[in-house]
């Protein structure tokens, strides 16, 4: 078939959506000319046809050409919402048929091309699960998220999705046949998995002493930084255990009151904002750290607990539906909503260097069981599946279009 999929969209500073949609997307152009299928990528970019393509990628990605055209325009005229949740309308139909293509791979979830066949890849549908959370409740946000949802995942060919937590909501919620979602689990991103350890003065520079907790989240409310900062407070006050805590991430309209809660807790101290980071700083940062809190309320797939795995950090993670099936045996699972028991976790992984280099060898072993090539070689079987369904009809049908 010729599948068409989209350039990477999700800007560097959103975390873990931009390293996701980057490696499926790289991976796939790696091994599109094992794949039995055609690709076409359509760059959102603001680029004319002028810039033509460039020689090297069309060669390495095994593409008959890249588009350069005016896709961006059309997904900006589309019918969402501002800035996300966009989906077809007649001119990228019509661009579609034009290139002749049969089947797209929705990798974004905020994006998707609905105008021919299509898969979809859903992360989370926690505004179904905890609507009470502004960043999915708030203002029309909720209504937003539910009618994009509700018009991609029953229309798609395949819903993929990292557990079968994530299986059961999409079919609870949207009524789904079980056969057209599938199992394709989150892989560990590749940059993690790389051998080497960085210096402690790609840390130090940052005046971060040594045996810290660890959190790499944006400050959205739903990531519970409150909750972390109250566990090590806990221990402060009752133990005087006093662990620094480094928070990477950038500000999605919650920092500030982070950082009141941290000067109220008395944490001033020993909590280190350090923003968004480089690459080379964030595995620095897993590498030399006490333990990786990742105390999120949502789920059922994060990519920051298997980035630590594969960089020897030990993780404590949230016991969210989904966390058993990522994780398994190579992290310790907490209850998010109770302080106490993160703190009993930090407790524990301190006083007991034993337990704590057992979890870093059963993470090792857990972060290399799913690489990025195990997903994308999955994405082909899908591909292939389908290729007997897609081949009754014309890949340019003279069908209507759809305003």
């Amino acid at each position: 078939m010729k599948v068409g999929l989209l350039n990477p969209i999700a800007p560097e500073n959103i975390g873990g959506g931009y390293t996701y949609e980057h490696e499926i997307f790289d991976r796939i152009r790696e091994l599109a000319p094992i794949s039995g299928h055609e690709f076409v990528v359509f760059d959102e970019s603001d680029d004319d046809e002028s810039a033509g393509p460039t020689r090297h990628a069309v060669e390495r990605m095994s593409l008959t050409r890249r588009i350069w055209s005016n896709v961006r325009k059309a997904i900006k005229a589309s019918p969402a919402r501002k800035g996300g949740y966009r989906w077809g309308s007649k001119s990228i139909r019509e661009k579609l048929v034009s290139e002749g293509v049969e089947f797209f791979i929705n990798v974004s979830p905020e994006l998707a091309i609905l105008d021919v066949p299509f898969l979809m890849v859903v992360w989370d549908l926690q505004h179904r699960l905890q609507p009470f959370f502004p960043e999915v409740g708030s203002g029309d946000i909720w209504q937003m998220r539910e009618k994009f949802y509700s018009q991609v995942i029953k229309r798609a060919a395949f819903v993929t999705t990292g557990t079968k937590a994530g299986k059961e909501e999409i079919q609870r919620f949207y009524g789904i046949a079980e056969e057209r979602v599938r199992l394709l689990p989150h892989p560990t991103p590749r940059f993690a998995l790389e051998d080497g350890i960085a210096d402690f003065a790609e840390v130090a520079k940052y005046k971060v002493p040594p045996g810290y907790i660890f959190y790499p989240a944006q400050f959205w409310s739903h990531k519970n930084h409150v909750g972390l900062l109250r566990a090590v407070a806990h221990l402060k006050r009752r133990e005087n255990l006093c662990l620094p805590v480094v928070l990477t991430g950038s500000d999605q309209g919650n920092e500030a009151y982070v950082r009141q809660m941290a000067e109220a807790l008395q944490l001033q101290e020993q909590v280190y904002f350090l923003g968004h980071v480089p690459r080379t700083t964030l595995r620095a940062l897993y590498q030399h750290a006490f333990v990786l809190c990742y105390v999120s309320f949502f789920g059922p797939d994060n990519l920051p607990p298997l980035e630590a795995l594969a960089l020897g950090c030990p993780v404590i993670a949230a016991d969210v539906p989904g966390a058993s099936e990522q994780l398994g045996e190579a992290a310790v699972l907490v209850n998010p909503a109770n302080e106490l028991e993160i703190a009993q976790a930090l407790r524990s992984l301190f006083h007991d260097h034993a337990k704590r280099e057992s979890l870093i060898q059963r993470g090792k072993e857990r972060a290399h069981r799913y690489t990025s090539e195990d997903f994308v070689k999955g994405l082909f079987a899908l591909l292939d599946e389908f290729q007997t369904i897609r081949q009754c009809w014309p890949a340019s049908p003279q069908l209507p279009l759809s305003a």
